[in-house]
């Protein structure tokens, strides 16, 4: 036992793995206190996610929208700003897509990439609205953020029955094959999974965050106004035009996510009386992944299997939706605590010092 408290304690990059552990714990515990089996229920969680081919690819289908909208929180918070509108980002990108994936007859080659750009486009426009109240009115971004969900849901609803509704359906139209993503091969060899090309976009994604943060220019400029935005306009730096561009680049990732969900997944877009929730869940990733591009997508990872696998625990272990919600809710919890898990630790750190540790 001494050993293994030893090897999560040594290193603090295995903090979280160790967090992971103790909300697993905790669920463990809830689970228990509720009547249920806490290893049947983790079993069927993991059976469900990884038993076969096709709950594999179903899982990466989760995780695929996860990591450019947690991309997207992230990249807002590295520059200093909090974007808690990633989920009417990620609607309007999804509009946009369907828009062009159903009124225009082009060749697959330019049918398709028009219809990411463009819902990448219409995303990043919605989250410039925000940075632009906020670089020339000084509107708080959360405010304009949270609103703009609520406009875009509605906004999208009015388009889609009025211009791109499908007769007598509650749903636009299905878009044409020549805009659609999926990985047909791929997807059979996977137990016909709704696989598609997003999950590579979704790495490239996370690759363009580190180089436009990290190693460009425009990248610096954008950290700096975020850290300290009056150091950053004494130093010469155009704050205004910084916080517009963030939130904008910030849209653009998540609008990414709502144009490759529509093209590769459901292929047609419902008048809905509620919002997807890729957007909110991405703020729980961009935070579990510490904000950088490497851990969104672990994170994405981690959030998609608990989701994905809640329906092994709910059928096969008879855990309700709820004790599910709060197993998920703890593991989120302790991840995000870091300090929380550096605390439990802190008496093993210094026998591990005083040399008890073996």
């Amino acid at each position: 036992m001494n050993k293994i408290v030893k090897f999560f304690t040594k290193d603090s990059s295995l903090i979280p793995l160790m967090a992971i552990l103790l909300g697993l714990l905790f669920g463990a515990v809830v689970m228990l206190l509720g009547g249920y089996n806490p290893l049947l229920a983790y079993t069927a969680l993991f059976q469900k996610v990884f038993g076969d081919l096709y709950n594999i690819g179903e899982t990466i289908r989760q995780i695929t929208p996860l990591i450019f909208t947690g991309l997207s929180v992230a990249f807002a918070f590295r520059t200093g700003l909090f974007n808690i509108g990633a989920e009417g980002q990620f609607v309007m990108g999804s509009l946009g897509a369907v828009w062009i994936g159903t009124q225009f007859a082009l060749p697959w080659y330019i049918h398709a990439p028009l219809a990411i750009i463009v819902g990448a486009l219409l995303g990043g426009f919605w989250g410039a609205i925000s940075g632009y109240l906020k670089a020339k009115r000084g509107v708080n971004e959360v405010i304009t953020t949270i609103m703009l969900n609520y406009i875009s849901l509605y906004l999208a609803n009015y388009i889609i029955a009025n211009y791109l509704r499908a007769p007598g359906q509650q749903r636009s139209e299905i878009i044409q094959d020549s805009a659609s993503i999926s990985l047909n091969t791929l997807s059979e060899f996977f137990g016909y999974a709704r696989l598609h090309w997003g999950i590579i976009l979704a790495i490239l994604a996370a690759f363009v965050f580190y180089i436009i943060l990290w190693k460009t220019k425009m990248g610096f400029e954008l950290r700096a106004v975020g850290f300290n935005p009056h150091a950053a306009e004494y130093a010469g730096m155009n704050v205004n035009k910084n916080v517009i561009n963030a939130m904008f680049i910030g849209g653009v990732f998540a609008g990414l996510g709502g144009a490759i969900e529509v093209l590769g997944v459901f292929k047609y877009m419902t008048i809905s009386a509620s919002l997807p929730g890729y957007g909110f869940d991405g703020i729980a990733v961009a935070l579990i992944g510490a904000n950088t591009a490497l851990g969104v997508i672990f994170a994405a990872i981690l959030f998609g299997v608990l989701e994905f696998g809640a329906a092994g625990m709910k059928f096969v272990a008879g855990v309700p939706i709820e004790v599910i919600e709060i197993v998920i809710a703890s593991v989120i919890f302790f991840v995000a605590a870091s300090g929380l898990v550096k605390f439990i630790l802190k008496p093993f750190r210094r026998k591990e010092k005083g040399g008890a540790v073996e």
